[in-house]
C-alpha cells in the first residue's frame, strides 16, 4: 500500500498536511465540550448561578460543535480531493503501463483481471484514503488526547473503560482472523466472474449455435455463488461490530454512571457535586476514547481488501516491459521500406521447444514477399517481430538498415501498415476506424480515407450504410460482416501510406474474385511499399515476387510460384491441395 503513494503530488501531500492540521482542530473542539458541559452542570448546581453564565457555557459548547463541524467538512473535502485525483492518476498509471505492454506481458495478466485491477481495486484504495486518511490521523490523537483528559479521574471509571476497549479489541480480533482471509479472497473472485461475463458477451454467436446458454449460466452461477458466498461469509462476520458496538457504548454508559451513584452516594456533601461533574465529563470523554477505537476498527476492516487491491495494482505497475524502447528515429538512407531476417529464431517465454529456427531472407523496397505452410508452421509469428510484438530470441530483425531494437517504437510503427489475422475494429464510424491512429496526417480530411475504402473494395458497402463514411460502427464491428470487417482493416493499412505493408492472412474472409481485384489495385497503389503476406490460399500469393514456404519454423523453400511447384515438396503438397494442376499451371 505505502508503494503507491510514491504517486501522490505534491500539491497532496500539502492536502495532507492541511488535513492533519484541521484534524487536531476538529479534536481539541471535540474534548473542550465536555469541559463545558462539567462548567454548566456546576453551574446548574450552585445557588445563584446568573442564567446569563449557563447561556454563555452554553453558547461556547455551541461554537465548538459548529468548528467542529466545519473542520470536518474541510477534512472531509480535502480528502475526497486527495483520493479522487489519486485514484485518477493510478487508472492513467496502469493504461499507460498497459500500451507498453509486450505480448510476453499480457499473457501474465488476464484481461479481465486487468479490468478489474484498473476499475474496483483502484476504488478500494480511493476508499481507504478518502476515509482512513480522517480515521488513521484522527483516532490515535482523539484516543490518546481522551485519556490524558481522564487519566486523573476516579480508577473504577478508568478500569471499566479499559474493560470496554478490551472487550472492543477481542471484538476486532474476531474480524480479523475470520473475515480479513475472505476479503483478500473477493478481489481473485471478482477477476473470475468478470472473465466469466465476459466471455460469455464476447463469444455469444458461438453460445447460441451451439446451445450452450446453460452451460454457460452454469459456469457463470458458480462463479457468481462463490463470490457471493465469500461476501456473505465476510458481511456475516462483520456485522457483530454495529451492534457489538451498540452494546459496548450503552453499556460503557451504564457502567460509568451506575459506579458514579456508587460514589456519589459514598461521598461527602462537598465532594458530590464535584464528583457529578466529573461523571458527566468522564463519560463524555470515555465515548470519544471508544469512537477513536471504533475508527481505528473500520480501518482494519477496510485495510485488508484495499491493501490486497493496492498488491495487485503493484504487480501491473511494478512489471518490467520486455521491449525496451530504442532511440533511433531515422532510417538508413537508400533502404527506404527495406527488411532483412539474419538467423532468427524465436520461442515464446517459457516455452521449451523454438518455434522459428534459423530464418534468413531479404525483403527489398516494392516487392511483395509471402509466407504459406502448415498450420502452427510459424507464419504469423515471424511477421509479428517486424513490428516487435515479440523480440527473436536470437538472430537480427533488420527494418531499413536499422536492428528493430534500436528504435523508438513509434517510428518503427509509424512505418509499417498492419492487419492483423483478426479484423479489430473500434467503436465510432467508418471513417475513424479508417484514419485511426496517430500517422501526422489531417483527419479532417477524408480523401484519403475514401481512396483507401475504395482500394479495399469497400465502397460499395460502406455507401449503402446509413450515414456512409460517419456510419456507425459496434464495438468489435458486430454490425458488419467478416468480409465488410476486414475489407476496413486493409482499409486502415492503406490510409497510413506506410513503408511496409504487413497482410497476416488478411485475404481470408474474400471471396475469390474480390481478393484479386483488391490485390491487382494494391499493387498498383503501392508500388514503392513492401508488401509481407502471410495466406493459406495459394491463389493469393502466386504472383508475389517471392514465396517463402514454413515448415515446423524452417524455411523449406524461397522462390517464385513457378519455381516452388518444381522444387519443394511442402509447396507442391499445399498447391496441388487446392488447385488442379491445369489451374495452376495456366493460373
Amino acid at each position: 500500500m505505502l508503494k503507491l503513494f510514491k504517486y501522490l503530488q505534491k500539491r497532496e501531500w500539502l492536502l495532507v498536511l492541511y488535513s492533519f492540521v484541521f484534524i487536531i482542530v476538529q479534536v481539541w473542539l471535540d474534548l473542550k465540550l465536555p469541559d463545558y458541559m462539567a462548567e454548566i452542570t456546576i453551574l446548574v448546581e450552585r445557588k445563584g448561578s446568573a442564567m446569563a453564565d449557563i447561556l454563555a457555557a452554553g453558547g461556547k459548547m455551541l461554537l465548538c460543535a459548529l468548528g467542529s463541524l466545519a473542520a470536518s467538512f474541510i477534512v472531509g473535502f480535502f480528502a475526497s480531493r486527495i483520493a479522487a485525483g489519486f485514484a485518477m492518476r493510478l487508472r492513467a498509471h496502469i493504461f499507460e503501463k498497459t500500451l507498453s505492454f509486450s505480448m510476453e506481458e499480457f499473457q501474465s495478466f488476464s484481461t479481465a483481471s486487468l479490468i478489474t485491477r484498473s476499475t474496483n481495486d483502484i476504488t478500494q484504495v480511493q476508499m481507504i484514503i478518502a476515509m482512513g486518511l480522517r480515521a488513521i490521523v484522527k483516532a490515535p490523537i482523539l484516543a490518546a488526547w481522551a485519556i490524558w483528559k481522564i487519566a486523573d479521574k476516579s480508577w473504577q471509571w478508568t478500569a471499566t473503560t479499559g474493560g470496554a476497549v478490551v472487550f472492543l479489541l477481542l471484538m476486532l480480533t474476531v474480524v480479523v482472523i475470520f473475515a480479513i482471509p475472505k476479503f483478500k479472497m473477493i478481489q481473485r473472485l471478482t477477476d473470475s466472474l468478470n472473465r466469466v461475463t465476459r466471455e460469455n458477451l464476447t463469444g455469444i454467436r458461438v453460445v447460441r449455435a451451439y446451445n450452450a446458454e446453460a452451460f454457460q449460466q452454469e459456469k457463470f452461477e458458480r462463479a457468481n455463488h462463490e463470490l457471493t458466498s465469500t461476501n456473505l461469509y465476510a458481511s456475516r462476520v462483520m456485522a457483530i461490530i454495529q451492534p457489538g458496538m451498540g452494546l459496548l457504548m450503552s453499556g460503557l454508559s451504564l457502567a460509568i454512571y451506575w459506579i458514579g451513584a456508587y460514589l456519589i452516594d459514598a461521598a461527602a456533601m462537598p465532594e458530590k457535586l464535584t464528583l457529578f461533574s466529573d461523571m458527566v465529563v468522564f463519560s463524555a470523554y470515555a465515548m470519544q476514547v471508544i469512537m477513536a477505537f471504533m475508527l481505528l476498527t473500520m480501518i482494519f476492516i477496510m485495510m485488508p481488501r484495499a491493501s490486497a487491491a493496492a498488491k495487485r495494482i503493484n504487480e501491473v505497475l511494478s512489471t518490467k516491459a520486455t521491449i525496451r524502447e530504442g532511440t533511433a528515429v531515422a532510417s538508413e538512407a537508400g533502404k527506404r521500406g527495406e527488411i532483412e531476417f539474419r538467423n532468427v529464431s524465436f520461442k515464446y517465454p517459457d516455452a521449451a521447444e523454438y518455434v522459428l529456427r534459423d530464418i534468413s531472407f531479404h525483403a527489398k523496397a516494392g516487392e511483395t514477399v509471402a509466407f504459406i505452410g502448415s498450420t502452427g508452421s510459424g507464419k504469423s509469428t515471424l511477421i509479428n517481430l517486424i513490428p516487435r510484438f515479440y523480440d527473436a530470441t536470437q538472430g537480427d530483425v533488420l527494418v531499413e538498415g536499422i536492428h528493430v531494437r534500436n528504435y523508438k517504437q513509434e517510428v518503427l510503427h509509424n512505418k509499417i501498415g498492419y492487419v492483423p489475422q483478426r479484423a479489430v475494429l473500434f467503436s465510432g464510424t467508418v471513417a475513424s476506424n479508417v484514419a485511426y491512429g496517430d500517422n501526422g496526417k489531417d483527419r479532417s480530411d477524408l480523401e484519403d480515407v475514401h481512396r483507401a475504402v475504395e482500394i479495399a473494395q469497400g465502397r460499395e458497402f460502406v455507401e449503402k450504410l446509413e450515414g456512409g463514411y460517419e456510419g456507425t460502427v459496434a464495438q468489435g464491428g458486430t454490425n458488419l460482416s467478416g468480409g465488410q470487417k476486414q475489407r476496413l482493416a486493409i482499409a486502415r493499412a492503406i490510409c497510413r501510406k506506410p513503408e511496409i505493408y504487413i497482410f497476416d492472412d488478411s485475404f481470408s474472409a474474400l471471396d475469390y474474385k474480390t481478393d484479386y481485384v483488391l490485390r491487382s489495385r494494391l499493387k498498383q497503389e503501392t508500388k514503392g511499399a513492401t508488401t509481407l503476406i502471410v495466406a493459406q490460399r495459394i491463389g493469393t500469393i502466386r504472383d508475389a515476387d517471392r514465396i517463402i514456404v514454413l515448415d515446423e519454423g524452417r524455411v523449406v523453400g524461397m522462390g517464385r510460384h513457378e519455381e516452388l511447384l518444381k522444387t519443394c515438396r511442402v509447396y507442391q503438397e499445399i498447391a496441388y491441395s487446392q488447385l488442379s494442376k491445369e489451374e495452376l499451371v495456366n493460373g
